[in-house]
């Protein structure tokens, strides 16, 4: 009988032993975030999360409120040596061009279509809407998101000979899951261009063109061959940047962030504007670090440039995710 009880015990110890080993190796495989160093930027967030899912927690949120922002341009994806938008800008007026011999007499266009990316980054701002105006406009929204939807899947970056689209971050996309799977609502709240970012965002992030909120040209409505188009003017409607950034959440989305993510100062005043709200908050920086597998760039970037927002970040306590540290992976292999 002892005899028996004791093989009882051992096979009982037995079984709960490879439960325990299944069990955990069933957690490692099922880990949300597997391209995430154990960091503390990965474990605030974690724990944000948990506070703000669980229901009887002081912190909880109600799915309906579980809002988060994310910025576009090096939050989710590359944005050096200048945004990925301009790229298409740039490939659209040397596509163009045969049908334009007058643009050989524009200095700018002369430096596009020279490949003087020199001459092209010190035209400043006003050179750049020059350069998105001509290659923006014109068009139906249908043509547009075609032209772009064409362009996405076979451009490639001029440094890594990756496509854009696959030079997105492996470690946001699984972030994005992750509170996804948590009832969190996501939207990208961009500076880059509504309809550029509305005709791939549903494919490469699982983000609907819906949930997306970007800076805007002018359009009309008309009818062409008696049917009803929408029109893309040469006209700046809104840029969504800065101070715009809290303006276009309040005007598109009504529901102020629980979570907001961002890379550079032009991403403070959202952050901020989450910050402010009632109850547990989530504020994070992408802090780019990382020279050896994609670059390394803040305080005196010409892109992305993270100086006061840092400041803040460090001063407020925000999350700031140092690429180089807090992440295994940063394109998907």
């Amino acid at each position: 009988m002892k005899i028996r009880n004791r093989i009882s015990l051992a096979l009982v110890a037995s079984v709960f032993t490879l439960f325990n080993l299944t069990g955990c190796a069933r957690q490692q495989s099922t880990d949300p975030l597997p391209s995430w160093n154990r960091s503390q930027s990965r474990q605030s967030i974690v724990d944000f999360v948990q506070a703000v899912t669980s229901p009887g927690d002081p912190d909880y949120v109600k799915p309906a409120d579980r809002i988060a922002v994310f910025d576009n341009d090096g939050t989710l994806w590359s944005e050096q040596p200048f945004y990925f938008q301009l790229a298409f800008a740039l490939d659209r007026v040397r596509a163009l061009a045969p049908e334009h011999p007058e643009w050989k007499n524009s200095t700018l266009l002369k430096a596009v279509l020279g490949n003087d990316l020199k001459t092209v980054a010190e035209s400043g701002v006003i050179g750049m809407m020059e350069i998105v105006m001509i290659t923006h406009a014109g068009m139906t929204t249908e043509q547009f998101a075609c032209t772009v939807k064409a362009w996405i899947d076979t451009a490639r970056h001029p440094q890594t000979n990756r496509l854009y689209k696959d030079m997105v971050y492996q470690p946001m996309l699984e972030l994005i899951d992750y509170l996804k799977s948590n009832e969190f609502k996501i939207f990208i709240v961009s500076g880059g261009g509504i309809e550029f970012m509305r005709a791939w965002t549903d494919s490469v992030y699982d983000i609907p063109p819906e949930q997306v909120v970007g800076s805007t040209l002018k359009t009309k409505f008309e009818s062409r061959d008696d049917k009803p188009v929408i029109i893309r003017l040469p006209k700046l409607d809104f840029i969504d940047d800065q101070e715009g950034k809290p303006l276009a959440i309040n005007k598109f989305i009504g529901n102020r962030p629980i979570a907001a993510f961002g890379n550079s100062d032009g991403d403070l005043q959202m952050l901020q504007w989450t910050a402010a709200g009632s109850g547990k908050r989530l504020m994070v920086y992408i802090h780019h670090t990382d020279s050896d597998r994609e670059w390394a760039y803040d305080r005196d970037s010409h892109i992305g440039r993270l100086d006061k927002g840092l400041d803040e970040a460090n001063a407020k306590g925000w999350v700031i995710v140092d690429m180089k540290e807090d992440w295994r992976e940063i394109y998907k292999e």
